[in-house]
């Protein structure tokens, strides 16, 4: 199927970033030039620009110095097209946590190999406030602390990549977590487990450790959300 003008454009600026032609905060000529560049009418290169903008591939600015600036890349990008597929069904609740359970135990053993004394401690400050966000039942402090913890625990990979999924897949499940009423028993003791796993750099426990937390939270999760039927297909 050929391509519409606007696609045509985005994919044009798209390759320009691959081949290092473009780079963040560089500004795009303006509107005429680019028309006359690409042979196209306004309308089909402004509706390249807000595509690109809402893709957070540039950034839109009014006034004198205004213009198309080439985004440095949002994070949140890559979190709000997962988690429109997951609305929208093309990809299910249990295969995003079945992706989650392989991402961290990916993690988990990356963490042990390159995690820093720095790393450590602010993973051990981060089971510290969750312990005492759950006994004072400062419920929205204690769920900001446990996705901190996956944060951190990706952070002590040393890995960008890891740490953008790892972001981008818990900031999808929390939202399915803040509809759930039960809470698994023991966090904190399973965190402290984990903990003194991670800190003697035994992947095999620590990796263990949390994939038996993780799995029963995802069956929590299958428990509350269970997956639809699949679509019937129709009779030729």
């Amino acid at each position: 199927m050929k391509r519409r003008a606007f696609e045509e454009i985005c994919q044009n600026i798209r390759d320009q970033l691959a081949a290092g032609k473009l780079r963040p905060g560089d500004k795009l000529p303006a509107e005429r030039e680019l028309a006359e560049q690409f042979g196209v009418g306004r309308s089909a290169l402004r509706e390249a620009l807000r595509s690109l903008e809402i893709a957070g591939v540039i950034q839109l600015k009014k006034g004198v110095k205004g213009g198309a600036f080439v985004q440095s890349g949002d994070p949140a990008s890559l979190t709000r097209v997962i988690q429109d597929l997951v609305h929208l069904g093309a990809i299910s609740l249990g295969d995003l946590t079945e992706a989650r359970l392989l991402i961290q135990s990916g993690v988990v053993r990356l963490a042990c190999e390159r995690a820093s004394e720095e790393d450590i401690e602010a993973i051990r400050r981060n089971i510290d406030a969750t312990e005492e966000a759950s006994r004072l039942g400062h419920h929205d402090e204690r769920r900001a602390s446990i996705t901190e913890f996956y944060r951190l625990l990706a952070l002590a990979t040393h890995n960008e990549i890891l740490t953008l999924l790892v972001d981008a897949i818990t900031a999808i499940l929390l939202r399915f977590l803040r509809e759930v009423s039960d809470e698994l028993p023991g966090l904190v003791a399973h965190r402290r487990r984990f903990f003194r796993h991670l800190q003697a750099r035994d992947a095999d426990k620590a990796t263990r450790e949390l994939e038996d937390h993780l799995a029963k939270l995802h069956k929590l999760l299958a428990a509350t959300f269970p997956s639809p039927p699949p679509p019937r297909r129709r009779r030729k």
